[in-house]
This record gives C-alpha cells, sequence and structure tokens, in this order.
C-alpha cells in the first residue's frame, strides 16, 4: 500500500513538473510577445508614450570640440607653390544643450516639427578666406590666407572687404534645420521616426540626380517603378532602406543591416554598420559607425557618382574621401570630409602635411540600444575643407600648381545618456525584461528537474518492487 503511494505521489510528481516545464516554455514566445507589444505601444511618436516623452524634450548635453589648422607657411605656398603645413591646435570647446523640438503639428501617421539650433560657450581653451573665386577675381590684391580668432573663424566676422558675416557657423544660433515631418509609427512600427520630407520636400534638390536626392526610402518592392532601369539598377537594394535623423531607429534593430540616416551637415543620407556590443552604463548597445565606402570614390563605389561635382578637382572622379557641398551652400567651394581626411584618398594628405588620421580618434558612431532603436551615445565627427586651384585670373593663385582641398577645421561632437537616464531605462525596460525572462526559464527548469527527478524516483521505487516478488 505504501509502494502504492509513492509511485502515485512520484507520477504526481512528475505530472507536475511537465505541466509547470510546459507552462515554462509556453512564456518565453508568449512573454517575447508581450514585451514585442509594449515596446511597440511605447515607440509611437505620440502623446503619453515613452518614446514620444523623451523625443520631445531637449535630451542630453552635447559637447562640441572643435581643432582648427594653423597653416605655418602661407607665404611660401602664395608666392613658390609650395605644399601646405599645418599644425592641428585645440580642441576649442563649446556645450550645446538641444533646444526641444519646437512647431510640433501632428498629422493622421506623421508629424511635422523644426530643430532650434542653440550653443552655450563652455570654455576657449590662421584662417583660410571663405570667398568663392569669382569674388576674388574683382580683388586681386587680397590674401589666400587670413590671421582670424578662433571665435572670429567659427563663429562669424564682417569681412571689411565684402561688407559680409563670414565664418564656419555664422548662422548657428537662433537658426533652425527646417521642417522635418516623420512618421510616427502608428501605422507600421516599423516605419518610426523615418524621415518622410525635410523643408517640405520628399527629396533635395542640390545633387541634380534621382538617387542622390533621395531623403527617405521607398521600400523594396516599390523601388523599380520609382527608378529608371540602367547601369546602376543594382543599387535598388540600397535605395529602398528609408532614413530617420539618428536620433532612434525603428525598434527591434537588425545588427545584419546597416541603419540609414540623413545629415542636413552633409546635405545628404548615408548609412552606418554594426561594429560590435557594448556596455554602456549596464545597457547592451548596438556601436554602429559610418561606413568607409560613403565617402568612396565613384570609381569603387558606383553609389556615389551622383556626387562627384568636379572633374578636375576629382581626377576624374577618382578622388575618394572629400564631398563637395557646394551646391548647397551658395557656391562657396566647401568639401566636407573626416577628420585628418580618414579614408581619404592618398593625395589628399600628401597635398597637405601635417595630418594624421586615425579610426580611434576621427571615426562616426552611433550606440543604439537594440530593443527601442534609441540612440543613447554618438560621436559626429566631420572637416571643414576649401578648395583652391591654380587660375592665371587671381593674382594669389597663379603660383598654385594644383587643386587642393585644404582643411580648416574639424568637429567632434559628442553626446551620451547620463546616469540617472540610464538607471530609469533599466528599470522601466531593461530590469523588466529580465525579470520576466528569468520566471520563464525558472518555471522551465524547475519543471525539467521535477519531472526527471520523480521520473528517475518512480523507475526506481519500481525496480525494487519488482525484486521483492
Amino acid at each position: 500500500m505504501g509502494c502504492c503511494n509513492v509511485r502515485c505521489g512520484l507520477i504526481a510528481g512528475a505530472v507536475i513538473g511537465a505541466v509547470v516545464a510546459i507552462l515554462g516554455g509556453i512564456l518565453i514566445p508568449v512573454g517575447r510577445n508581450i514585451i514585442k507589444g509594449t515596446v511597440e505601444k511605447e515607440a509611437v511618436l505620440e502623446p503619453g508614450t515613452t518614446a514620444h516623452d523623451n523625443w520631445v524634450s531637449a535630451g542630453a548635453t552635447v559637447y562640441r570640440q572643435f581643432w582648427i589648422f594653423d597653416v605655418k607657411n602661407p607665404q611660401e605656398i602664395v608666392n613658390d607653390g609650395a605644399t601646405p603645413v599645418v599644425v592641428e591646435k585645440g580642441p576649442y570647446t563649446y556645450k550645446t544643450r538641444y533646444l526641444p523640438r519646437d512647431n510640433i503639428t501632428y498629422g493622421d501617421i506623421t508629424v511635422s516639427f523644426v530643430l532650434p539650433a542653440g550653443a552655450i560657450f563652455s570654455a576657449l581653451t590662421g584662417a583660410y578666406s571663405l570667398v568663392p573665386e569669382e569674388v576674388l577675381e574683382k580683388f586681386s590684391k587680397l590674401s589666400l590666407f587670413q590671421h582670424r580668432t578662433v571665435k572670429e573663424l567659427l563663429w562669424g566676422y564682417r569681412d571689411p572687404t565684402f561688407f559680409i558675416e563670414t565664418g564656419l557657423f555664422v548662422s548657428y544660433n537662433g537658426s533652425t534645420d527646417g521642417i522635418y515631418t516623420v512618421f510616427t509609427g502608428k501605422d507600421d512600427i516599423s516605419k518610426v521616426g523615418l524621415i518622410d520630407s525635410w523643408r517640405e520636400k520628399k527629396k533635395l534638390d542640390f545633387w541634380e540626380d534621382q538617387y542622390c536626392d533621395m531623403i527617405n526610402g521607398t521600400g523594396v518592392d516599390q523601388a523599380p517603378k520609382l527608378l529608371p532601369q540602367s547601369r546602376h539598377s543594382e543599387r535598388v537594394l540600397t535605395l529602398s532602406s528609408p532614413s530617420t535623423d539618428a536620433s532612434s531607429f525603428p525598434p527591434f534593430v537588425d545588427k545584419s543591416k546597416p541603419l540609414y540616416f540623413f545629415s542636413s551637415d552633409i546635405c545628404r543620407s548615408v548609412s552606418a554598420s554594426f561594429q560590435q556590443s557594448m556596455d554602456l552604463k549596464g545597457i547592451e548597445v548596438y556601436r554602429f559607425t559610418l561606413q568607409p565606402n560613403t565617402l568612396a570614390a565613384p570609381t569603387d563605389n558606383p553609389d556615389n557618382h551622383c556626387f562627384c561635382r568636379d572633374q578636375k578637382v576629382t581626377k576624374n572622379c577618382s578622388l575618394a574621401g572629400a564631398l563637395d557641398i557646394s551646391s548647397c551652400q551658395n557656391g562657396k567651394p566647401i568639401y566636407i570630409s573626416l577628420p585628418h581626411f580618414l579614408y581619404g584618398s592618398p593625395i589628399l594628405q600628401s597635398n597637405v602635411l601635417g595630418l594624421n588620421p586615425s579610426e580611434e580618434h576621427h571615426m562616426t558612431y552611433m550606440d543604439v540600444e537594440p530593443i527601442t532603436g534609441f540612440t543613447l551615445g554618438f560621436a559626429k565627427r566631420i572637416q571643414m575643407n576649401m578648395m583652391y586651384g591654380p587660375s592665371q585670373k587671381v593674382k594669389i593663385f597663379k603660383k598654385i600648381k594644383d587643386y587642393t582641398i585644404f582643411p580648416i577645421a574639424w568637429l567632434n561632437e559628442t553626446a551620451v545618456l547620463d546616469q540617472e537616464t540610464a538607471d530609469m531605462f533599466k528599470e522601466q525596460l531593461i530590469s523588466r525584461i529580465r525579470m520576466l525572462e528569468m520566471l520563464q526559464y525558472s518555471l522551465l527548469g524547475i519543471g525539467v528537474s521535477v519531472f526527471v527527478l520523480c521520473l528517475i524516483g518512480f523507475c526506481v521505487v519500481r525496480n525494487k518492487r519488482g525484486k521483492l516478488y
């Protein structure tokens, strides 16, 4: 009788263990669906959601560091056509607070806003002329190089000859980046934050090309309807990837796919690829870095063919590492590159001595939390350059031997979430996910263990009973 009770108890225990294990197993996909549903609900850009509250706020403090390239041989350059020698000076640091998004207007599935620009001066621990060559032709006595303070070079000064404000960031304070319209994700969470239009246009008008002028994607199945078939038809997959403004991306980031974002600083959309997983204040993030082929020569990356604007300067479009943005800078001969011409053609560094590119110090990256798609940290590093070349019309250019893309300054703009925000993020999201996962696997583990132990116990009792008879 007692033996029967033991066997019945072990059978009952095994059944209970199996039920608990099955419950734990069922909770795994159910729990994932709960997490997915919660994240998708809170990621929509509409009042009352977590994403919206973070989206409309001012955000973290951003530090802008500038390094200025001081010219050591200006007279030799102008008089003898010597190779420029530069020395990097800096950093000159400003604390920039991103002001909250303004003029927010909600549509059915989109929201429009502007990004006010504002800089707070924190600490300030030879300039090349910013005047186009065609203007210099009228004033042959002007110098190619000027003596200016760092503050004048960055934030502007009144040119005594042309009576205009000149400077790298002369119109920054009090300005806006134009009107953005992005998808809220209300109808499709995979589109949240993706740009629908900028400055009330769905494409740019800087590059005179359907591909290079794209801001937002079209979807893989729609791309052939919008793009003419040509020798560049292999670019359809690249074209179909929508862009954000890089402050956030759709949730559940797939690290095997690049992230696309639009940068008004360089007047185009670019992409970043996964580099590594990292721990950021107790939060797992994916680090995405700007792809080396972003500024590659069209001969190496055919996608960039429409960014080649000047055959002479770019050596028949074989030059890598510098982007001519004169078309969106009122004709000024401005080129954008990574600092010290990182990933650029060797001729860029041999034409200007004193440069030392380094991935560690000059690479652009974003740290993206993969579940929510929020960018929790970033380093945007770009270099501003001017172009000058030989000319018989302008006296100061007569001894210049070749077209030179000359570095003026480079920017390192960095931000990372503070500890208070990190703790809140972990409490509201990470800890709940971990708690649910612990419950799932605990039930599964306990259930399997009880089932196995009871099954073993039942077999042992059964064998002993068999021996008695």
